[in-house]
Formats: C-alpha cells, structure tokens, sequence
C-alpha cells in the first residue's frame, strides 16, 4: 500500500506543477504583455484557467495531507526549516485569489480594480517563484538540522542562487503553461499570433533559466548534471521533453493546437522525472548527509493501510466530478 501512496503523491504534485502553474502562469503572462494588448490576454488568460480554477490547489492539500498522515517526519523537517518561503508562498496563493475574485466579480468598478489587478500579477509572479526555492532545498544539501544559528537554519536553507535559479525557472515554466495553453482559447487571428508570440517568449525564457539552473548548481557544487544524464532514463526524459517542444512548435506552425495542453503538460512530468529520478525514494537531503526516505520515513503500516485505502476511494467518488467540472467550465468557455 506504500507505493499507492507514493503514487498519489506523485500525481498531486504532477497535477498542481500542472494545473497550478498554467494557473500562475496567467497572471505572469499578463504581466510581460505590453499595455496596449493587456485587455486581449486578460480575457485569453480568464477564458483558459477558467477550467481549473475551482480546482487546481485541490492537489497541493493532498499533497500536504499525504506527508502529514503518511510521512510525518518529511511533514516536520518541511514545514519546520523551511517555514518562511512556505508562509510567503500561501500567503500569494490566497492573496492571488482573492484579488482575482474581486478583479472580476467586484461590483463597483473604481480605482480599486487597478490595485487588484496589481497583486494578481505580482502574487502570480512570486508565488511559483517560492514553491521553486522550496523544491530545491529539498535537493541542494542546504537544509542542515545540525546548524547552530537562525541564517543557517532558517533562511540560507533555500535563500541561495540554486534557489533562486530553480525559482526563476519554476515561474519561466508557469508562464510557458498558460501560454500554451491559452492558445486554443483565442477566437481570432489577432489573438492567436498574440499568444503564440508569448509562447515563443516563454519557451525562451525556459531554456535560459533551465541553462541557469544547470550553472548554479555547478558553482553550488551540486551534481545536477550527473543526477540527471548518468542514466538512461534521465537522458530519455530530457529527449522525450525536447521531442514534445518541436512536437509543440509544429503545431502552432501548422495552427493544429488540438494536442498542445497534452504536449505541454507530458514535457512538464518528464522534466520532474528527470530532476528527482536519481535520488528516488529519498525526498529531501539534508546537510549533515542524511536523507529523508518516502520508503523508510514512514507512518506506522495501519496508518499507511488506511491512508491508502481513503485515497483509492476518494478518488474513485471525486475524480470524476472533478473531470466533469473541468469539462462543464472548457465547454461554457467555447459560448
């Protein structure tokens, strides 16, 4: 029953990388629009979250309640040393959602829309940029339970440049998400060569932080390069994500955008392959040398039996709700 827990876990994380980041995306996208084209992308960008808007942050609570019940000293070491960059990060999400409640559903249309549009893009822009340092102290060896002093165990245990390369990364692949996958949301020419312009941009963003990743991690003596091609599948994860990009670009040379999302969204599952493969089942490695194991950290066996069970019937009742929601929104967005 452990690896169908490991497996759900997995796929929240996947699904909100996902869903969450187009849905972060939107407002970077927004933001990186020139003025005079804002009011095109804003109703793109409205029209294309729309689906997953009601539930996207669905698989970022399974997530948590997963490490809280099945692996609580995962849970621990988490929210302890990195409780800053995790309060900043919850913070954006709900002040993002708040704003974009009030941006479009606000009765009265005042001076007070400009300030909701503000913190939509900006909590947009640094919500992602936080789950970014999060991953990587994770990986980068700078979470160190043996430190003596509040820097050390606190805030230099993500505030790094792998850190920040990694979330500037992470908020690069946000915007290249809800790029894609606005384009089939547009209704004219205008706005679908619009959009493919933020596309190519974004993609292009990608690979510039991706390379800076690559570089921090050298200078941070991190083996990134070796986690991710020392082994076949690391190398056939990178190939099948850059076969998707050129799969992805045709496509919009051709203007046939009917397998984009699927494209993009298969790129994104093997770019996490490839980053965390190598060091699979172990989650977070720490600065002392120790590791933290999905497989040997673990609730006690009932608790893992009945966590189990509840997310096997949980999502036999909820998924396909969930799938007809997302259906009913795509479907009212194509009126």
């Amino acid at each position: 029953m452990i690896y169908v827990v490991i497996g759900f876990l997995w796929l929240s994380v996947c699904l909100y990388v996902i869903l969450g980041g187009a849905d972060f995306g939107a407002g970077i996208v927004e933001l990186m629009t020139k003025k005079k084209n804002r009011k095109y992308t804003e109703k793109i960008m409205y029209e294309s979250i729309a689906p997953v808007w009601e539930a996207n942050h669905m698989w970022l609570i399974i997530a948590i309640v997963i490490l809280f019940v099945g692996f609580p000293e995962i849970y621990t070491t988490l929210s302890t040393y990195l409780h800053i960059p995790l309060v900043l990060m919850l913070v954006g999400i709900i002040a993002r959602g708040t704003a974009f409640t009030f941006r479009h559903y606000d009765a009265v249309e005042d001076r007070w829309q400009i300030i909701y549009t503000q913190i939509f893009y900006y909590a947009s822009l640094l919500t992602p940029f936080f789950l970014g340092l999060i991953a990587a102290a994770t990986v980068s060896q700078s979470i160190n339970p043996d430190a003596n002093n509040f820097l050390d165990l606190y805030v230099f245990s993500w505030l790094n440049w792998f850190g920040v390369a990694v979330g500037l990364f992470t908020v690069s692949l946000c915007a290249y998400l809800a790029s894609i996958f606005s384009l089939r949301e547009t209704s004219d020419r205008l706005e679908l060569e619009l959009m493919i312009s933020k596309s190519h941009q974004t993609m292009l963003f990608v690979v510039v932080t991706g390379l800076l990743v690559f570089l921090a991690a050298y200078l941070s003596d991190i083996p990134l390069t070796k986690w991710i091609f020392s082994k076949y599948l690391g190398v056939m994860a990178i190939t099948f994500a850059t076969v998707a990009l050129g799969l992805i670009l045709r496509a919009m040379h051709k203007k046939k955008l009917l397998p984009v999302r699927a494209l993009a969204g298969f790129q994104i599952i093997m770019i996490l392959v490839a980053a965390t493969y190598q060091h699979n089942p172990d989650i977070i490695l720490l600065g002392n040398g120790q590791h933290l194991s999905l497989l040997k950290h673990v609730a006690a066996p009932k608790t893992i039996t009945a966590l189990g069970w509840a997310l096997v019937l949980g999502s036999l009742f909820i998924l396909p709700f969930l799938f007809y929601l997302m259906f009913s929104f795509s479907k009212a967005s194509k009126k």
